[in-house]
């Protein structure tokens, strides 16, 4: 068996014993075991009663986290003419119609977030084997489908997130950085709590939150107990 290093050990042994508590002792746990080089993502992940392979029993959404996330998000945008003018004037990082169809048709996506103008929904059709896996498909569900391109920008740049259910029903994101204050933290997990709780769909049968667990980047992770998360705040 593999020698734990010092960091993993102690990390270890402060979450020995520990499951099912508040969030404000679980965001405190986590951020004073991330003690890695570089700041650490922390990262909820949600256990839920569906089987999204049902459409009735599906989970997405989007949030604007209080605090934002601590990430530089980048944004393409498909648009045309005035439209592709307020996407770059927006802060858009990428913007294009076929040319940027064709530069991700080659493998290249560089970029965490894909708005379109409505019109551009042909094009970026192509591309759903490409960005669905990604979770990059545009969606009017969550906003991404718009002719309000400058707001869509500013969203997506300004800490909002999109989480979707995956085929076992868990739902993950980043929600924060380790050195963000445990107040701002403990916000942003309560928010993407409820934003979740929220999207209960409605084939949805028996317990819909099993269970809620906090981690960072390389350190452990600990479980939420859910009655409190849902009730407090």
């Amino acid at each position: 068996m593999a020698k734990l290093g010092k960091r993993t050990k102690a990390a270890r042994e402060a979450f020995a014993g520990k499951h099912d508590i508040s969030v404000e002792d679980a965001v405190a746990l986590v951020k004073s075991n991330a003690t890695a080089k570089f700041d650490e993502t922390v990262e909820i992940a949600m256990q839920l009663g569906v089987d999204p392979r049902h459409a009735d029993q599906m989970v997405r959404g989007v949030v604007g986290l209080p605090n934002g996330t601590g990430k530089t998000v980048r944004v393409a945008v498909f648009a045309r003419g005035p439209k592709a003018e307020e996407a770059e004037a927006a802060g858009a990082d990428i913007v294009g119609a076929e040319d940027l169809m064709e530069t991700i048709q080659g493998g290249k996506i560089e970029f965490d977030r894909c708005i379109a103008t409505p019109d551009m929904m042909p094009i970026v059709g192509r591309l759903g084997k490409v960005l669905g896996p990604r979770n990059l498909m545009p969606n009017p569900k969550v906003g991404t489908v718009t002719m309000d391109v400058k707001q869509a920008v500013e969203d997506a740049k300004g800490g909002q997130v999109q989480f979707k259910a995956e085929k076992a029903g868990v739902v993950h994101a980043g929600v924060g950085k380790a050195s963000f204050d445990e107040g701002k933290l403990v916000e942003n997990v309560r928010a993407f709590i409820d934003a979740v709780a929220k999207a209960k769909p409605s084939g949805a049968k028996g317990t819909y939150m099993k269970k809620i667990s906090l981690t960072s980047t390389m350190g452990p992770g600990v479980t939420i107990d859910v009655a409190t998360a849902l009730s407090e705040g």
